[in-house]
């Protein structure tokens, strides 16, 4: 789940929500297995361990996209749906802001601001558009 959320909400159980700092800045909460160190998004068991002890920690929003696909239903446009490795080693479902086609896996990418209409998921912006020779 992908929420709006201020210092009074918090997510039942450790669940992974944005929150927001300050107007212009979000960051994506997460969950880290006491016992194995591993770092998750909206889990509720390990998927390593199997433990059940996650503590909740705030990711600062940069990632690496690993998979992007076009999708062309439930939408006027046709848009990029992205699998996104953040640097704390979790990986998060959400759409790059630009023209679908252009996004490619290994691209770095920031947290914006911005809301996914359709399915309320994390939206993102690239940090630097690679030189890529066709």
């Amino acid at each position: 789940m992908y929420h709006h959320t201020n210092a009074t909400q918090r997510a039942a159980g450790g669940a992974a929500v944005l929150d927001r700092r300050t107007p212009d800045t979000e960051t994506i909460r997460f969950q880290r297995c006491t016992y194995c160190g591993t770092a998750m998004y909206h889990r509720v068991l390990c998927p390593v361990c199997r433990g059940s002890e996650l503590r909740t920690e705030r990711s600062e929003g940069v990632g690496t996209v690993r998979h992007s696909t076009v999708v062309h239903r439930n939408t006027p446009a046709a848009r990029n749906v992205s699998m996104i490795e953040m640097a704390e080693g979790f990986v998060v479902r959400g759409r790059v802001i630009g023209p679908p086609i252009g996004i490619h896996s290994g691209d770095r990418v920031r947290l914006t601001t911005a809301q996914d209409p359709v399915r309320g998921e994390p939206v993102f912006q690239l940090i630097d558009e690679p030189y890529r020779s066709w």
